[in-house]
């Protein structure tokens, strides 16, 4: 082949969990029954509001251009959303819109970080971080959490972590693919690190904020810290809480100088996103919210069952999820065990192989998130299928020796 390949590429991997969801679909292909715990998407249908949004603007001929960080409308919606909930204000020169919050974070590391720059990204992680770092030239600082700890980065751990180097730190709350979350006293603490080291921004990842089992809302950094304002981007978008992920809206709010340089990129990658998706998500944000409150009620109900289930599990355990709709599953206690065919249960991934083969249940191993020995599994499905899950792993453990 003529063409060479960028190191860019070459140094990033295959997202861990868009694998585990393309086997599932090959083996259902080949006619094996696979039960899927593996994809971290709504199993609810978009809202019918939503929808007939879409079907309005199509009729109105709103299919054209629209400004790189979208339509007034949309950016009215987007900073009015995050107002309530911070109390904090924005103009449309401090949002970025992408597709998917995905992208925004891709964008807001590409138009910031360096080769030798320093990325802090606690473990376990959602997968995508460490490649989007390595993709920009950065290199990813690793820093593993405790599951005593709740999942989550203590103060003295970033303390330690940050150096002259450091770029970025990366905090997702609630957690994929723990479902943790960082409350007020904890982002606090935090805060209080970080105006030690003006150098180091903080790109939160809050995409699940709306799916939070706890009291009241979430807390957010820009909330708890306003003073941070000038080195903290807010990402969020329309896919998990809306059901809306193939809809590709996503947002990151923030210091104008680096959402400049972000929809800069984003004029050139790809002018805007779809006119259609962000009529969508304008109602989404400020249509009926009924949706939001019913499909949370019926993740705390699915969440419920999973925990219930995996802790009556032998070798098994789990902490309960404050938000977002994973659990992750420790898995120490069948480490080293043998498979009735002779090999070794001695990895996370050699157990989710196991789990495949034996019980025919798709679950993510711990190592592709960073910290071992775990598995993550969705609970974004229906009661049936957690149930008919738990019995097959139980029934598949229970013949390791």
């Amino acid at each position: 082949m003529a063409i060479t390949i960028a190191d860019r590429v070459n140094r990033i991997h295959e997202s861990a969990s868009g694998a585990a969801a393309q086997r599932v679909r090959d083996l259902r292909a080949q006619g094996v029954p696979i039960v899927s715990l593996t994809v971290g998407e709504p199993d609810f249908d978009t809202p019918d509001n939503i929808k007939r949004a879409a079907e309005e603007a199509l009729a109105a001929g709103d299919t054209k251009y629209t400004p790189v960080n979208g339509t007034p409308e949309l950016q009215q919606a987007i900073l009015d959303r995050m107002r309530t909930r911070t109390g904090v204000s924005y103009t449309p020169s401090e949002l970025a819109v992408g597709g998917g919050g995905k992208q925004v974070i891709f964008l807001a590391l590409m138009a910031s970080v360096q080769k030798g720059d320093e990325v802090i990204i606690p473990a376990p992680y959602w997968v995508s971080y460490p490649d989007m770092v390595l993709a920009n030239n950065g290199t990813p600082v690793i820093v593993e959490t405790n599951e005593s700890d709740r999942f989550l980065l203590t103060p003295d751990a970033l303390d330690q972590a940050i150096t002259d180097n450091t770029a970025w730190l990366i905090l997702n709350t609630p957690s994929n693919p723990t479902g943790a979350v960082y409350s007020r006293a904890d982002l606090e603490s935090l805060a209080e690190v970080l105006r030690r080291y003006p150098h180091v921004g903080v790109l939160t990842d809050e995409i699940y904020d709306e799916l939070f089992y706890g009291e009241g809302q979430i807390s957010a950094l820009i909330e708890v810290a306003p003073d941070l304002r000038d080195r903290v981007v807010t990402v969020n978008g329309v896919s998990k809480t809306y059901a809306m992920t193939g809809w590709r809206i996503g947002w990151g709010i923030g210091p104008a100088e680096l959402i400049g340089a972000m929809n800069k990129l984003q004029s050139q990658i790809s002018s805007c996103t779809a006119s259609v998706s962000q009529a969508a998500a304008v109602e989404a944000l400020t249509g009926d919210q009924t949706f939001v409150h019913e499909s949370r009620d019926v993740y705390r109900r699915r969440r419920d069952l999973a925990v219930d289930g995996f802790n009556s599990i032998p070798g098994l355990s789990c902490s309960t999820p404050e938000g977002a709709f994973y659990v992750y599953v420790n898995c120490s206690g069948v480490m080293g065990k043998t498979a009735p065919d002779g090999s070794a249960i001695d990895s996370d991934e050699a157990l989710t192989m196991y789990l495949l083969n034996e019980a025919q249940v798709a679950v993510v191993h711990g190592a592709a998130y960073g910290l071992s020995p775990y598995f993550r599994i969705s609970f974004a499905t229906s009661e049936e299928i957690i149930e008919q899950a738990l019995g097959s792993i139980r029934d598949a453990l229970s013949k390791l020796r």
